[in-house]
């Protein structure tokens, strides 16, 4: 099968190990993608000729392409290639097969021979592990075997990465994707309006003692009751209910792979459920004080949001301190409502 020319690459990277100090400032961890319109037009063309091809959705190969990118981040040792459109990655022993001589085998006959999972995509009669056809090619070809349905996709995603969090991840990402037609899903905002009374301050790793030794995982932003409470990230809700320390709370999944964790809670925005889609600046809630008990519990401390983002690695997830990007957010949102201020003037 001859694919049209483009340029992009994939690999099971969620069984690498987590190494911390593989991973970037928390800052540089949520501006990976540059706002380049032709590099995302890019990767959105050869996503529909791979799809044209294997008829797997686009938006579910820009899914698997993003979940890479994301593995790469964290582990950008383990994951080393060359620079290129696509962040698949795959290791020359998968590529080439396990029990080939030559890992760096290019000859498609060989490669079948030893059970490697190179083809060739671009007619060349090679198969190269960093050929951006070849690579989204093979890996489609790889999963379309096993159905076009949502659900027989996700049976390949448990084959191939044998990682249930891969399959998580994957299909929400997907659902991001779908939802918006388009790549560029990086934006964030304030969790708070910026034009409303709060403070905050650096609170990352202090001391907790309620519930056991710990620490605090996160910023609290203080607030009057009933301040709307605001999606930072185009996300998906992963998380939503009750919880002994946090009160009413809500997690949010970003196509960085980071969580978004919001605490202590009034309450919800009426209709906001697991599963669905937010936009950044999307109010899901008020500020409120529950938590630190039974399901209703509140009062214990002062009204606050308690904001915590965790970074997936592809096996665990650890937090890291939310204060540098919040401030940043605060600034770019300041920064532009007087832009427009002046826009309308």
């Amino acid at each position: 099968m001859v694919i049209p020319s483009a340029a992009c690459c994939f690999w099971q990277g969620g069984t690498a190990a987590a190494h911390a100090d593989h991973a970037p400032s928390p800052v540089a961890a949520f501006a990976p993608e540059k706002k380049d319109s032709d590099v995302f037009t890019m990767r959105k063309q050869l996503y529909e000729r791979i799809s044209a091809v294997t008829q797997i959705p686009w938006y579910r190969l820009a899914a698997i392409d993003q979940y890479e990118r994301t593995l790469t981040r964290v582990h950008p040792k383990d994951r080393k290639h060359p620079e290129r459109a696509i962040g698949i990655f795959v290791p020359l022993t998968a590529w080439a097969g396990p029990l080939n001589p030559d890992p760096e085998d290019t000859y498609p006959v060989t490669i079948e021979l030893y059970s490697g999972m190179g083809l060739d995509g671009d007619g060349d009669g090679k198969a190269e592990s960093n050929n951006n056809i070849d690579l989204l090619y093979s890996v489609a070809s790889k999963l379309s075997a096993y159905g076009h349905r949502e659900d027989n996709f996700a049976d390949g995603l448990w084959a191939y990465y044998q990682n249930g969090r891969a399959v998580q991840r994957i299909l929400q990402y997907g659902k991001l994707y779908e939802t918006h037609g388009r790549l560029d899903l990086f934006d964030h905002a304030f969790p708070l309006p910026v034009k409303s009374d709060f403070s905050y301050r650096s609170t990352y790793g202090l001391g907790r003692s309620w519930g056991g030794r710990r620490i605090h995982e996160g910023t609290d932003l203080f607030a009057r009751y009933g301040v709307p409470v605001r999606s930072t990230c185009h996300g998906v809700v992963e998380l939503k209910g009750w919880n002994r320390f946090g009160g009413w709370r809500i997690g949010i999944r970003d196509l960085n792979n980071h969580y978004h964790y919001y605490a202590h809670l009034q309450g919800f925005e009426k209709g906001i459920n697991a599963g669905d889609i937010v936009t950044p600046g999307q109010t899901i809630g008020w500020v409120g004080s529950s938590g630190y008990g039974k399901p209703g519990t509140s009062g214990k401390f002062p009204p606050h949001l308690h904001y915590g983002i965790y970074r997936d690695t592809g096996l665990s997830e650890w937090s890291f301190d939310p204060y540098p990007l919040l401030k940043q957010w605060e600034i770019q949102e300041r920064q532009s409502l007087r832009k427009n201020k002046q826009t309308h003037r």
